[in-house]
């Protein structure tokens, strides 16, 4: 075994250990851990843009806003991390209107402080949270393995190959397949079967995470890089292996918003809403 495929199974064991104990414990030590992935996330991306050359102020407020989302999910009024979020994304969009900062800068804010919000938010503090974490990680990382194993074994035609040209429809589908099934079983460890809201929010979050592992190949090709950061030894960096996460986190946060807002059903906990309860 090569000194570089050690190194790389060692670091897989520390960070599933680390994330699947914060995941157990909830509360301040999973908020924690959202807030060090959102902030470890903005710095790879204000390196991979360049915001620093870009605009020192913007890159300034970026820190600053990372910083102030992080503390008040920390220490702070739970309910005000969203509204606090949403405006420091606009105050960061409005100078890109003007054309005084780039628009990397207010996108860096939104994906870094999505990731950390959009993380603590399904978590919560409750057993139900922590059902639907782990349901969102037996999503993606079923997805993810799968993927990699179907597309190898079955090859043919592909997904996307100007963003990432290892990717395979073969690949999308079985990791998909693979996905819904993961999310299902966990599901059904916890509750009674509920009907197909269930595979259906696994379905759309399985998709949901192989549009974020694209998306961010698609950033670090656009700016000529291979890994997103050399944080993780053996795996590149922390966005390198969050991308598709953070997206499926994504995608329950906003599914949820949306079915709140067009009436559907007001929605108590990101865990009640995965689960249809």
């Amino acid at each position: 075994m090569s000194r570089e495929l050690t190194l790389r199974i060692y670091s897989a064991i520390v960070m599933v250990a680390v994330v699947l104990a914060a995941t157990w414990f909830g509360g301040f030590a999973f908020r924690l851990l959202a807030g060090a992935i959102g902030l470890f996330v903005y710095y790879e991306w204000a390196s991979m843009t360049k915001l620093g050359e870009r605009s020192m102020r913007g890159h300034a407020f970026g820190w600053f806003s990372m910083a102030a989302i992080v503390a008040n999910m920390l220490f702070g009024e739970p309910d005000l991390t969203v509204p606090l979020f949403a405006g420091l994304v606009l105050t960061a969009t409005l100078p890109a209107l003007v054309g005084n900062w780039s628009w990397w800068q207010a996108g860096g804010i939104f994906y870094s402080g999505l990731s950390a919000v959009s993380l603590a938010a399904i978590r919560g503090d409750d057993q139900l949270g922590f059902a639907a974490m782990i349901f969102v990680f037996a999503v993606v990382w079923s997805t993810d393995i799968l993927a990699y194993f179907v597309g190898r074994a079955i090859g043919g035609p592909k997904l996307a190959p100007r963003i990432s040209p290892g990717k395979t429809w073969s690949g999308a589908i079985g990791g998909t397949i693979a996905g819904v099934l993961g999310g299902v079983a966990v599901a059904l460890s916890f509750f009674q079967w509920s009907g197909l809201w269930v595979p259906l929010v696994a379905l759309f979050l399985s998709v949901a995470g192989q549009i974020g592992d694209l998306f961010e190949s698609f950033i670090k090709r656009r700016f000529g890089v291979k890994d997103s950061s050399h944080l993780i030894p053996g795996h590149g960096g922390v966005m390198d292996r969050v991308d598709a996460l953070v997206f499926a986190c994504f995608a329950v946060f906003f599914l949820a918003i949306g079915f709140s807002a067009v009436g559907m059903g007001a929605v108590d906990s990101l865990g009640a809403f995965l689960f249809g309860l």
